[in-house]
């Protein structure tokens, strides 16, 4: 069974590295001043995600994922991992920057109603960065949030 919470002050430093190193391995990344939700199946961690770089006077943050399995990615996980920051923290514009080379998550995120806008060396001096955004109000347009949103 899949289930998922949001991460306690004293552990966010070790949950953020263990995030980072999913994302980039071995590097000894964090996210620095952050917020974290943990997926476990079966009280296994298997996955995380990140708010971070939060931007209060545009209401903007951007979220990130790490994962030892591909199963965590569940509706409702989408739903808390995108929702959390518009519903509870009143966040406008919600950012996720992701490889140019995974179409799987591209599609997903496209078909949600996030937009992509591609960023020339933003990952190195030959890659390129694909930026996705998802705005307040396309989050709320979303099929995968119109039942949940007409039911408060």
């Amino acid at each position: 069974m899949i289930t998922w919470g949001v991460v306690g002050k004293s552990d966010i430093n070790s949950f953020s590295r263990w995030v980072a190193n999913r994302i980039w391995p071995g590097k000894g990344r964090d996210f620095g001043n952050c917020q974290a939700m943990a997926v476990l199946e079966d009280d296994v961690l298997i996955a995380g995600i990140v708010w971070h770089n939060y931007e209060p006077d545009s209401g903007v943050i951007e979220v990130s994922a790490g994962a030892t399995s591909k199963r965590w990615l569940t509706r409702k996980t989408l739903a808390a991992m995108f929702g959390i920051p518009f519903k509870e923290w009143g966040i406008q514009c919600l950012v996720m920057r992701v490889d140019p080379d995974d179409e799987p998550l591209h599609r997903m995120l496209k078909s949600y109603g996030f937009e992509v806008y591609v960023i020339p060396r933003l990952r190195g001096r030959d890659r390129d960065e694909h930026v996705f955004t998802l705005t307040d109000d396309a989050w709320r347009a979303s099929k995968f949030n119109k039942k949940e949103i007409a039911h408060g």
